[in-house]
Parts: C-alpha cells; structure tokens; sequence
C-alpha cells in the first residue's frame, strides 16, 4: 500500500488560541481554519474540543482526534477500504477518503496526499577532504537565517498494546518495522517513504493512551539548534534536547505544549528500504540518544565560565 505517512494531526483543545500562538511561534504557516502548515502542506489542525466536526475524543482535552494519512494513489484508497471494512466499521468521505479506528482506538483517515513541492535551501557542510559545499564568501550561518519547518515527519501514540497496535499496522497496512526497543515499543515506516519512521508506538498504562510527541522535518541540525533557540527566546520550555538519536540518527529538541503532548524539531532522519534488517535494543539513554546537550544562555569567554561548564 503506498502510505506516504501523517499528512494532518487533527487535536482538540480547550485553549485554542493559546495552541494556534504556539503552533504559529513553532515556526507553522497559518493557513485558515484552524490548519497550520508546513512547506510542503502538511499540517496540524486546532480545533475547540467541542466543535461537532471532530471524531469523538479517546481522552480529556487537549488529545489527538484523527490522524490524517496521506497515500500516493486512489488505488491504496480502495485497497485500505477493502483490508479494513474485513472486521470494522470503515466510512467513506470526500474526495474518496477512507475513516476507520485501528486496533487502540485511534481515528484514522486516508486520503490522496496534499504534499506539494516546494523549495528551500540545502545544507551546504565543507567537510575537509570532499569538495567545498560552500564556496569563498558564503556563510554558513547568519543572524538573518529563516528556519520554516518542512515536512510532518512523525507521530509518537501511546498504547494498552503495542504488539497488538505493531500488528495492525504492519499486517493490514503493510508497515515495516525499522528498529524497536524491547518490550517499549516499535519503530514503523509505511511502504510510500524510507523514512526510519513515521509513528512510533510506546507501550503505556490504558488510561494514558494519546500522542507522546510529534515532529516536523527540519533542514538540518544546524536549523534544529537554531530554531530550538528562538522558540525557547519565546518563552518556551525545553523537554529534552538538544541532541541526537541513535536509533533513526535524527537530531532532536523536544518542547512542551499547550496542545496535550510534547513537540519535537527533527533533522537529518536515516532512511532504510526493504532490505534493512530491525535492530532490537534494550530501552534506556545510551540506546535512546547518542549525545545529549544542556541549553543554556549565551556569554563570552570574557571571564569565568557559567556554572557547570561551558558547553
């Protein structure tokens, strides 16, 4: 099935504008109607947690409501249909798309793909030994560089079950397991990208089950440090970050939020076909990132260094 991964996060909330400010600092165009967006259209959608538009809520507000997945042709639209309408209610809604629970009860929703393409600039890296990416005269970096986050790149749901959630994905919609950590949880992709992932399953108590996380693809770790940095110029507090993951490689900054989860900047993700053979490692911190780094404010070897070192 060519699932090309989350095309839309729809939450209800109970502050939304305090959500909408968050989502518009995070760097997310606002696009009307509670849509915010990135380069590339993909989008997270605010909505009041009353509004009679959005599927029933699987928890308090603010929670996750529906998760929008985009697909390359209307022929994986008739496939999901027919794989799914197999043992559950399955509707059929605009344009063809297809709205379903899985098997933890989240809302699901399919649909051609809004991604459109877009452009943005590369990460030029001069690296000794390779040919300059950057010629004589081009910064790497200015005060007035612009960080606009590009892509939805995954979705992190808690579950009652992970090995029940694992095998829906994997068995009726035909994602590949990339990594996992034992007895946590797994790391899926869909057949319609390479990714490392596209959602990540933990395994939690029922009465916790919702979005961990969620994060948009940025240019590079370069970007993520920066954009990191304005966002917490904002006022905005720091989860965990900045650093980088082992499994997947990507970079990382993890936000808290007033939208019910945590909100990640990402960068630099590994990409596997089907070849790639899972890793199976043992939860903890070395296996959960390769290097981890302390935010802290700006000074100038001028004279002693901060408490705690400079970093």
């Amino acid at each position: 099935m060519n699932i090309i991964g989350p095309d839309a996060l729809v939450f209800g909330v109970d502050d939304v504008d305090a959500c909408s400010q968050y989502l518009t600092d995070y760097g997310l165009t606002p696009a009307g109607d509670g849509r915010f967006e990135a380069l590339d259209g993909t989008c997270v959608v605010i909505r009041a947690a009353d509004d009679p538009r959005l599927p029933p809520a699987i928890g308090p507000a603010p929670s996750i409501r529906e998760i929008v997945y985009g697909v390359g042709d209307a022929a994986t639209l008739e496939a999901i249909a027919a794989e799914l309408s197999k043992d559950r209610e399955v509707r059929r809604g605009e344009g063809g798309s297809v709205h379903a629970d899985d098997d933890s009860g989240f809302h699901l929703s399919f649909a051609l793909t809004i991604r459109r393409p877009y452009t943005a600039p590369a990460d030029l890296t001069n690296a000794p030994g390779h040919p300059p990416q950057r010629g004589p005269n081009l910064l790497g970096i200015n005060w007035d560089m612009k960080v606009e986050p590009r892509t939805l790149s995954h979705v992190v749901l808690f579950v009652p079950n992970m090995e029940q959630a694992e095998a829906f994905y994997v068995s009726r919609l035909g994602f590949r397991l990339t990594d996992k950590f034992i007895g946590v949880g797994p790391f899926l992709r869909p057949a319609g990208t390479q990714d490392h992932h596209t959602l990540f399953l933990i395994q939690t108590p029922p009465f916790m089950k919702g979005v961990e996380h969620f994060t948009f693809h940025l240019g590079s770790g370069t970007e993520v440090l920066l954009a990191g940095t304005q966002f917490e110029a904002k006022g905005y507090t720091t989860f965990w970050g900045p650093g980088r993951h082992y499994l997947g490689s990507n970079w990382f900054w993890y936000f808290n939020s007033p939208l019910g989860c945590h909100v990640e900047y990402d960068a630099d993700m590994d990409l596997h076909d089907d070849t790639w053979e899972a890793r199976h490692r043992p939860p903890g911190a070395d296996n959960s990132q390769l290097f981890l780094f302390t935010a802290r404010e700006k000074w100038f070897p001028s004279g002693p260094p901060p408490k705690g070192g400079a970093h």
